[in-house]
């Protein structure tokens, strides 16, 4: 449930763990050209998965210059990546908002604000499938596997502080990691939904599922 927590900033979501220290990657485009970027990116690599996924025939679905392509992105990873940070941003804001919205009213019980941002953050993951089923797949460049481990541990650490769960301890912390599993396995099933119905159904069992797991031993 990334977006239950503040985000971890667009710099580290563009970086792989084995990248030096310092090294940028180029400065992307805003507006249309961004959009058109991604877009293309993302209906090339669904279609062919990331290894096969050629630059040119991104950049021509995109209608702008492949030159352009390597001038803003470096190329097919640097795609990926501004992808994965665009879902991952977007997830947190989605979520983090609910909880805000959520605090405002009143609410102010740790289990409440935490099942309201896991439904936020599923509804996203509804919104977004067809990204976030191909951030789930294994074909994708090289470290981007051990980023998202070091993402999820983060994701946990974050989850923990909203449930007010002290980390220090084991079963704590083994509590608030089989919470954020439920939600991430959940979200990849989402994918595979055949309509809002369907999906609703889901996220609806799911959250039955986060207060029961959550709910004080008796």
């Amino acid at each position: 449930m990334s977006g239950t927590m503040e985000s971890a900033g667009a710099e580290a979501a563009r970086q792989l763990p084995d990248e030096q220290e310092g090294m940028a990657l180029p400065e992307a485009p805003t507006g249309q050209n961004r959009t058109a970027f991604l877009d293309a990116a993302l209906e090339v690599f669904t279609e062919r998965g990331y290894t096969d996924a050629g630059l040119t025939e991104i950049a021509a679905r995109s209608g702008i210059p492949v030159g352009s392509l390597f001038q803003h992105y470096g190329g097919k990873r640097g795609l990926y990546l501004a992808l994965w940070e665009e879902f991952r941003e977007e997830q947190e804001r989605r979520t983090a908002a609910t909880v805000t919205a959520e605090r405002n009213r009143g609410v102010d019980d740790p289990i409440a604000l935490f099942v309201a941002g896991a439904r936020a953050y599923l509804e996203g993951a509804w919104d977004n499938r067809h990204l976030g089923r191909l951030l789930a797949e294994e074909d994708g460049p090289a470290g981007f596997d051990a980023l998202r481990r070091q993402w999820d541990r983060a994701w946990v650490r974050r989850n923990a502080r909203l449930l007010e769960v002290d980390e220090k301890q084991r079963a704590g912390r083994v509590r608030v990691r089989v919470l954020t599993t439920v939600i991430g396995g959940a979200a990849r099933e989402l994918g595979d939904c055949g309509d809002d119905t369907e999906a609703l159904e889901i996220v609806d069992e799911v959250c039955g599922i986060l207060i029961h797991l959550t709910a004080p031993p008796s």
